[in-house]
């Protein structure tokens, strides 16, 4: 019989329970479009609604590997997110402000 995760979870260790911990958050804080899409929960029809675009514009833009900035600003914010462009290097990472704009641009 299979046994409730409650209870697996209770027989862990500490030092278990905040790696198994550690790992899901670095899981959650890298995802492909589609699953940060899903876990949204919104549907490729709801953020094609929201875009006014047709569904299958959203499923191509989620297996493209390249696309404008703007476009991908674009898919972020309509899940309600907002896209920042950071370089990282050894000594730190910077956030580039280039494209902060973008968004200004299209409303005007």
């Amino acid at each position: 019989m299979a046994k409730k995760f409650a209870e697996l979870r209770s027989r862990m260790s500490p030092e278990s329970r905040a790696r198994a911990e550690a790992k899901a958050q670095a899981l959650l804080a890298e995802m492909p479009l589609n699953e940060l899409r899903q876990a949204r929960g919104l549907s490729q029809k709801m953020l094609a609604d929201v875009l006014n675009v047709q569904q299958p514009s959203i499923a191509k833009m989620e297996k493209r590997t390249d696309m404008y900035l703007s476009t991908l600003r674009s898919h972020i914010e309509a899940m309600g997110g907002e896209l920042e462009v950071v370089a990282r290097f050894p000594d730190g990472a910077v956030k580039i402000t280039n494209f902060s704009d973008l968004c200004n641009d299209a409303a005007n």
